[in-house]
């Protein structure tokens, strides 16, 4: 069950944003074909271990990667992490994308394709396996990853949740 999650300011951070998809898109009018931008970018603080991604449309890209960069400032989460990798093994899903997070040893390094990537980096992971299952759409795999994000616990709330101390488990 996902905690409540309160809204990060993004001026606390030292966030630095990271492309991940641009898409041309157009719309079909009486006058022809509008051309327009999609970017999907995703901002993080390694240091903080906080992340949040967005979405921007315009008529020129670099207008649309703003945008994105905008959006996702609203939309920060906090992770929990434990040193470089992840507490424990976790599966995202969004829609027909599945995202498997699992924690690796110091010096793995991040095992991870494009859009997961971007976000684990983001967020400040160093050494974390990764696989994508299902749907390739950037989008789709982005949400996925941050529901898996969203789904680790620290040690601390497992302890309290079985009735033991951090040192016992």
């Amino acid at each position: 069950m996902p905690t409540v999650i309160k809204k990060l300011d993004a001026g606390a951070f030292q966030l630095k944003d990271q492309v991940v998809a641009i898409n041309r898109v157009t719309k079909v009018v009486k006058g022809g074909k509008n051309l327009s931008f999609a970017a999907l970018v995703v901002v993080g603080d390694p240091s903080a271990a906080v992340v949040g991604y967005g979405s921007g449309k315009a008529k020129e890209v670099p207008q649309a990667i703003r945008k994105g960069i905008e959006a996702a400032k609203k939309n920060l989460v906090k992770v929990n992490l434990t040193q470089t990798t992840i507490p424990h093994l976790v599966l995202g899903r969004y829609g027909s994308g599945r995202v498997l997070l699992k924690p690796a040893p110091e010096g793995t390094g991040v095992i991870a394709g494009g859009a997961v990537r971007a976000v684990m980096t983001s967020v400040g992971v160093q050494n974390v396996l990764t696989k994508s299952i299902g749907t390739t759409n950037p989008h789709n795999v982005i949400k996925a990853t941050f529901d898996a994000l969203k789904h680790l616990k620290n040690r601390q709330s497992v302890a309290t949740l079985r009735g033991k101390t951090v040192e016992e488990l």
